[in-house]
């Protein structure tokens, strides 16, 4: 149980049994009558955004939260198997978890997890990933304009925006943030 006094941004609370996250927060000492705690507050499942107000005796909820870093072991035909390298306990994810994102789990690629009461609710991945281009159209020559972008299909199958000078057989990097086109990997 936390105490009014221990709120602070980015803690983590519990009401009504869903996780949320303290994004703004804000101690007001009114002329009378005691303190308030003035909180806005997103739900760490949902994404919905609240403000709540408590007062210094008032008791707020500690979630089961648990924050873990679990290796990409491998997709079984309907779930992505996640592994512990130090327990080898394995967390099943259904795809609509992770969505697009599934095209950039790397066999052994370590994500970070939040874990709400034995259910990932966020899986980060890493930042960078590198993929071969297998299919895209030649740069069109003398097309020299900055930032022109042409399509580029990945051996997984994902398609991005690449800039011309990407040819078939490049190895690209790609951020998983937003699932763009970062820089070439130059050839070793």
């Amino acid at each position: 149980m936390f105490s009014a006094s221990d709120l602070k941004k980015g803690l983590k609370i519990e009401i009504d049994g869903a996780p949320w996250v303290i994004t703004e927060f804000e101690f007001c000492k009114p002329g009378k009558g005691t303190a308030l705690y003035r909180c806005r507050m997103k739900n760490m499942i949902t994404g919905i955004g609240m403000e709540k107000t408590y007062r210094p005796t008032d008791k707020i909820d500690e979630p089961n939260i648990e924050e873990r870093e679990l290796d990409y072991s491998y997709f079984d035909g309907h779930n992505y198997v996640f592994s512990d390298a130090t327990t080898f306990e394995e967390v099943v994810v259904a795809p609509d978890k992770l969505g697009d994102r599934a095209y950039f789990l790397l066999e052994n690629s370590t994500c970070n997890f939040v874990i709400f009461n034995g259910e990932p609710i966020e899986i980060t991945l890493p930042t960078f990933i590198e993929k071969e281009i297998v299919e895209t159209e030649p740069g069109a020559r003398g097309n020299t304009a900055t930032n022109v972008m042409k399509p580029a299909k990945l051996d997984n199958g994902f398609e991005i925006q690449v800039p011309l000078f990407i040819n078939q057989g490049d190895i690209v990097k790609i951020d998983t943030r937003t699932g763009a086109y970062a820089e070439r990997v130059s050839k070793a």
